[in-house]
């Protein structure tokens, strides 16, 4: 009888401070809410092979003319990360001061450019959205609602005057039939009010598959490495040709529109790690 009471109340012990232990494990899980970081690493290249060198990479478009780039920068913004069940977190939507990024090859470093990201909410992310250039609606805020993101861009050579706005992508370099030996300058942008205007919004979008889950938490800063294939430029949806007619184009004029249309098909996520 002696030995039955104490396996019974040993029985009830250890069931107690198993309830207790799952129950502290439990709320340890509910606890660890907190926001984690992401960051993003933009390897510009032609064909997705190796980084681009300015003023040296040269690649031959479809058409057979050879190109290569003196300055290369993008703007990314809207940025937006989609977790394993469909639900979207939208980076600082439509606020270029705190969610958009100039993308300039001069500042690649071991081939990368950086942009990072903080207060992620955690969880675990199979897509990313990114945003070239900044959209209408961002813009119509007013200059005022995004000064500071509008100053770098000045500083940077990303913008017009505001009634013209920013520039989205700008290409410089030279390009040629057996040298890259003309000069030609691409920059494409919305000019200003599009809808007031009559002119076309060369603003994209476009949703990448991550290989692998990006993992975000207080402990794990997960890094999306992107690749830019900046042979699409030429190359892409519509095969191009530099002209006397195009190589100086500056705004939203139909080959810009084709150049937008061709760059944004030009981004793919090579791999995640989770460090």
């Amino acid at each position: 009888m002696k030995i039955y009471k104490f396996l019974s109340l040993f029985l009830i012990a250890f069931t107690l401070i198993t309830i207790s232990s799952c129950s502290n494990n439990d709320d340890d899980e509910l606890q660890n809410t907190e926001p984690g970081n992401i960051q993003l690493k933009f390897e510009n290249g032609f064909n997705n092979l190796g980084d681009i060198v300015l003023n040296q990479t040269t690649q031959t478009s479809s058409n057979g003319q050879k190109h290569q780039f003196s300055t290369l920068k993008y703007v990314i913004s809207n940025i937006t990360l989609i977790n394993e069940n469909g639900n979207e977190f939208k980076y600082h939507y439509n606020n270029p001061d705190k969610g958009a990024f100039i993308i300039n090859q001069a500042d690649a470093k071991g081939g990368i450019v950086y942009a990072n990201l903080t207060d992620i909410p955690k969880g675990n992310y199979r897509k990313i959205k990114l945003g070239l250039g900044i959209s209408p609606t961002a813009y119509l805020i007013g200059q005022d609602g995004q000064g500071i993101f509008w100053e770098k861009a000045k500083q940077e050579g990303m913008a017009w005057s505001w009634s013209a706005g920013y520039i989205f992508t700008k290409l410089e370099g030279q390009y040629g039939t057996s040298a890259p030996d003309t000069e030609f300058m691409n920059h494409t942008g919305n000019m200003g009010n599009t809808t007031a205007n009559g002119t076309p919004d060369l603003y994209r979008e476009v949703t990448l598959d991550l290989p692998t889950t990006a993992r975000v938490s207080k402990e794990i800063t997960p890094s999306i490495h992107i690749l830019a294939d900046l042979n699409q430029y030429l190359s892409g949806k519509t095969a191009l040709t530099l002209t006397k007619e195009n190589n100086m184009a500056m705004g939203s004029s139909p080959h810009l529109v084709s150049v937008s249309n061709n760059l944004i098909q030009m981004f793919k996520v090579d791999h995640v790690h989770n460090d």
